[in-house]
């Protein structure tokens, strides 16, 4: 049902998730060059992961927007790299999701292990999903659906391409997805994929968990359902987007920033009516924007924390930020869960093993198969 749940603080495993997986991993590499959204990666100067922590910095009287030094140039090598960017995309066929009729799905971001950047928990997201799958199949609880995880452009936060390509308040990621991703997914795996927004669920954690939610907001029409552990609901965007100067904390939440000098511009942006006229006094989008036929299934723990860096601008506190968001789609009549986890860390895979069957099983409830 929809609504808010509190969980823990134990967290026993679900016997969904254990058991080995029985389908067929399909794997290709995609390269930047090779990508008409993101044909160069972004790639900040760093002594390491703590670069933003210890040494960024912020407009002087705006802590709300991060100066960033980056090593970003189109196609050279700069900083001594290569402003390129790899990634592994690893399909998911189980078994019974076979022949040429077109197949739900599940796509997620920051797959494969090694794209976990450093901070985040070091496990990986699909020797869970893969065995959640087979047996939610074989069980009939939800219909045969295929998973796809995609790796990360690289690094975290302000000045990466991870952080580029999650907490960007517009739809190019999930125009990515769509247009680059999964054409060469059906390929590779030599499947068809629906292409009803009821049947295509948009995954992640942490910062792919938020653009998670934004390839849904932005592109209803492409993705129907957001499954999301810890996503960063806060002023993560980057570069600054004056459009939407609170980042995704303007999903839920006013912008407590400094007002803007000017009347912000929104010619170009996708945002639809009203929401796009209340951008210059930073209105929250959910409560201002019409309804959109999105399910959203999301998740924080007690422990996830207000993220450690110079940006003290009253927008970057986790669970304040998926608490009032739980506000904002109750107000609009959304059918949604929010779990709130206890004795549970940002990106708590004891809490993972333990809901993720139920939320795809939440999400797809209802589905019933087409023919595009």
């Amino acid at each position: 049902v929809n609504g808010n749940f509190i969980i823990g603080p134990s967290h026993p495993v679900a016997t969904e998730v254990t058991g080995t997986q029985t389908g067929t991993v399909y794997s290709f590499r995609m390269w930047s060059y090779n990508s008409k959204i993101y044909p160069a990666g972004l790639v900040r100067v760093e002594p390491s992961f703590d670069y933003i922590n210890q040494y960024g910095r912020t407009v002087p009287g705006d802590f709300s927007t991060m100066l960033v030094p980056n090593c970003f140039t189109a196609g050279a090598n700069y900083c001594g790299e290569a402003a390129i960017w790899t990634r592994v995309v690893q399909v998911y066929v189980p078994r019974q999701a076979r022949g040429q009729d077109p197949l739900p799905f599940i796509v997620s971001g920051d797959g494969v292990p090694s794209s976990i950047p450093s901070g985040l928990p070091t496990q990986a997201i699909e020797p869970i999903l893969f065995p959640a799958l087979d047996n939610l199949i074989r069980e009939r609880r939800i219909p045969p659906m295929v998973a796809i995880t995609v790796e990360n452009g690289g690094q975290d936060a302000q000045g990466s391409q991870r952080g580029f390509e999650y907490d960007s308040m517009n739809g190019q990621y999930a125009e990515f997805i769509e247009t680059e991703v999964l054409p060469m997914a059906e390929k590779a795996a030599g499947i068809r994929l629906t292409r009803d927004p009821a049947g295509r669920i948009a995954m992640g954690y942490s910062a792919s968990g938020e653009a998670a939610f934004t390839m849904a907001w932005f592109h209803p029409e492409l993705f129907g359902k957001v499954l999301s552990y810890s996503p960063t609901f806060t002023n993560q965007q980057w570069p600054h987007n004056p459009n939407l100067p609170g980042g995704a904390w303007q999903y839920h939440s006013q912008y407590a920033g400094p007002p803007p000098t000017q009347l912000l511009q929104t010619e170009g942006f996708n945002l639809p009516a009203p929401a796009a006229a209340n951008q210059s006094t930073g209105l929250p989008l959910v409560p201002n924007s019409p309804r959109k036929p999105i399910r959203v299934w999301y998740e924080v723990g007690d422990f996830d924390g207000w993220y450690p860096n110079p940006m003290a601008d009253g927008m970057h506190d986790y669970v304040l930020a998926c608490e009032n968001m739980a506000r904002a789609l109750a107000g609009k009549g959304y059918e949604y869960q929010f779990i709130f986890s206890r004795n549970a860390g940002h990106v708590d895979f004891a809490t993972i093993k333990q809901t993720l069957p139920n939320a795809i099983e939440y999400l797809m409830q209802g589905y019933h198969r087409d023919d595009n």
